[in-house]
């Protein structure tokens, strides 16, 4: 599969960058890993990365215990410059505003993926892991139809 549909920087944002964003930046990293520079953001940084999507990315062999979550008002204080993003993807409403304002002096593209918000929607740790891992799901599907299957020799 060629790699010109993978952009050189991808943002991924979410609400809180503790579930959904996480996903898609570890996965992104996992099957693009040397194509692209791959970082994520929440609108808000008051959660820590959540167990449950800790444990459904495990299972494909992606690691998230390390990741830090942040906001966009972080990446911006640490030097990460959102207009130096090629492509940010919002995987919910609240990021997709943001990332809108706060680049609209930019020329860059910013894509809605409608993924699910896995928290709070099951009672019971079974119930909650087939939640996390629909939202996985979701974000592999997405990913895979945006930029190709991913290079044999990276998985």
């Amino acid at each position: 599969m060629p790699q010109d549909k993978i952009p050189h920087s991808v943002l991924f944002c979410c609400d809180h960058n503790a579930i959904r964003s996480p996903m898609a930046e570890g996965m992104m990293k996992k099957f693009f890993g040397r194509s692209a520079y791959v970082q994520s953001a929440g609108v808000k940084n008051d959660m820590e990365i959540d167990g449950f999507a800790v444990t459904v990315c495990d299972e494909i062999g992606v690691p998230l215990s390390n990741h830090r979550t942040r906001s966009f008002e972080e990446m911006q204080d640490w030097g990460d410059d959102l207009g130096g993003f090629d492509l940010i993807v919002a995987l919910s409403p609240a990021s997709q505003r943001l990332a809108l304002e706060l680049t609209r002096l930019y020329h860059l593209e910013i894509e809605y993926w409608p993924i699910m918000d896995p928290s709070g929607l099951a009672e019971g740790r079974e119930a909650k892991l087939a939640m996390y891992r629909q939202t996985r799901d979701q974000i592999q599907t997405r990913m895979i139809a945006r930029f190709g299957a991913p290079p044999e020799d990276e998985g």
